[in-house]
């Protein structure tokens, strides 16, 4: 029997966040991203949307477009707040459920629909909940596996609701243009369309051309499976027993700008610092995930003998990490860093040898550290440095 999940993804996020929070935005045309014409936009308004303004977008063009577009700089602590909001709503429904990024999940409904006669009125009924509750509207993609619900979420915006069933695929997703495909870059799609004449997913799913099967190496098998309705169906609900603490982010297009993924890699750090000391956990080591834009995956991990939790021992890890097994100038397409072995500080208290004056000392440089940092952070600035860290410093 086929399972039903659904892919929930909330519309125009950062930007009906900012609305949201600030009553003078809404209903207006903005753009969240940087205030430098430099900068790119990651989320336009609807309103905004009007005058051709969307992501990925530079912020100049944006202003040429429309003028009068208001910039409003990006707030994670905000994005953080909705994101627990509107996932728990969802648990209200069901337990399966996969957090995929800030703003979209999967939800694996197979068990709970079984108590309603109309599975529609149901599904409805939490895209509304989510609304009344939070704010935010959201599209929701309905079909028997992942890459199914994620194409059915993208078919209507906003507060869209899409069924895509495998008997269906011909009439509503081979239509397709293949540059909207999931996991079709751009390079790809136009690969596709200059040299093969592949124009529609459905185009893709019926080609069977050797030369094209060379040209994509193992992504072909995937992207073929997707485009003939297969797919994974598993919903990788978080686990009660955390093990690790990771993060990662699929990037707005492929990139092989060095500062621009390590800007990624903090942000992702950042955000498993915030986690691991919410939860009070601390980790024995780091690893990396590597995505190209090919789908090729580099895991790369290295652990220490001390607990981690400061932000700068993980980035530090993290980044030296990526450098060495990063092929630079290749596209990436998603990075991810994860926190691994976390535990109690306490249970690294009795893991260290009374003999390992080495150990020791490195848990209580760690616990120095994090209040050096905690002051600072109260204070707003760095008043406090360890003397170890200043050693060859003027004073």
């Amino acid at each position: 029997m086929s399972k039903i999940l659904l892919h929930i993804d909330m519309n125009a996020y950062f930007a009906t966040c900012a609305q949201i929070e600030n009553p003078k935005y809404r209903n207006k045309p903005i753009a969240v991203g940087g205030k430098s014409t430099r900068s790119i936009i990651t989320t336009a308004s609807y309103e905004a949307r009007k005058y051709g303004i969307k992501s990925a977008m530079p912020v100049f063009q944006a202003k040429r477009l429309y003028p009068e577009i208001i910039i409003v700089n990006p707030n994670f602590k905000i994005y953080e707040k909705y994101t627990k909001m509107f996932i728990n709503v969802i648990k209200k429904y069901a337990s399966k459920i996969e957090l995929v990024s800030i703003d979209e999940c999967y939800v694996d409904i197979t068990k709970e629909v079984d108590n309603y006669k109309n599975p529609l009125n149901f599904i409805k009924k939490i895209q509304n909940d989510i609304y009344n509750s939070t704010g935010l509207s959201c599209s929701i993609g309905v079909a028997p596996n992942k890459f199914l619900a994620k194409m059915a979420s993208d078919y209507e915006k906003p507060m869209g609701l899409t069924i895509i069933r495998k008997r269906d695929i011909d009439k509503i997703l081979w239509p397709i243009k293949i540059e909207n495909m999931y996991g079709c870059g751009k390079k790809t799609s136009k690969m596709l369309k200059e040299e093969f004449n592949i124009l529609t997913i459905g185009d893709f799913a019926k080609s069977n051309d050797e030369e094209l099967k060379k040209r994509l190496g193992k992504s072909f098998e995937i992207l073929h499976l997707w485009a003939n309705g297969g797919g994974d169906d598993n919903v990788q609900e978080e686990k009660k027993d955390v093990k690790s603490i990771g993060n990662s982010e699929t990037l707005i297009h492929n990139s092989s700008d060095y500062k621009e993924i390590k800007d990624e890699i903090i942000k992702l750090v950042r955000t498993i610092e915030k986690r691991a000391k919410n939860k009070q956990l601390y980790g024995s080591g780091v690893s990396i995930v590597i995505k190209y834009s090919d789908f090729t995956i580099i895991n790369r991990s290295k652990s220490v003998d001390y607990p981690l939790q400061d932000f700068d021992e993980i980035l530090i890890i993290a980044v030296k990490l990526f450098e060495e097994n990063y092929d630079f100038g290749r596209e990436l397409r998603l990075i991810g860093v994860t926190l691994i072995n976390v535990k109690p500080l306490s249970e690294f208290v009795r893991q260290i040898s009374l003999f390992d004056l080495n150990q020791q000392k490195n848990l209580n440089s760690s616990k120095c550290k994090q209040l050096v940092n905690s002051i600072n952070t109260q204070l707003g600035k760095e008043v406090l440095k360890i003397a170890s860290d200043i050693k060859g410093e003027s004073v």
